[in-house]
């Protein structure tokens, strides 16, 4: 997770991992960056409104990237970020509730289960 708010990123850790998620925060896009290409993760919530490297140039590395670019990118931000749409796998308009949060790691557990 990529989430400069400590609040919400608290907030989401404790759920994410309630989920059964193994879940790793980071504050700025650099290490965001840093970390998804040290040990690409499944699932990447990545916050527009960054310090440095904003939400958007986040998701463009992240996808144009071997290590990532299969990453299911869910975009989380209270600004508008329809021009990811054909990037990111999902948007989480914030202020979201944690119901929507279970909903999409559900999904993705799912269509995971589909694939296989």
């Amino acid at each position: 997770m990529i989430e400069d708010d400590r609040d919400v990123s608290a907030l989401l850790q404790r759920h994410l991992s309630a989920l059964g998620c193994r879940v790793t925060v980071t504050e700025t896009g650099e290490q965001g960056l840093e970390a998804a290409f040290a040990d690409p993760p499944q699932i990447v919530i990545i916050d527009i409104l960054l310090p440095g490297i904003d939400g958007r140039e986040v998701v463009r590395r992240l996808r144009t990237d071997e290590r990532t670019r299969r990453c299911h990118l869910v975009v989380s931000s209270v600004v508008d970020a329809e021009d990811l749409v054909d990037l990111a796998t999902e948007l989480l308009a914030k202020p979201f509730g944690l119901a929507s949060v279970t909903e999409m790691v559900d999904s993705y557990q799912e269509s995971e289960r589909r694939e296989q």
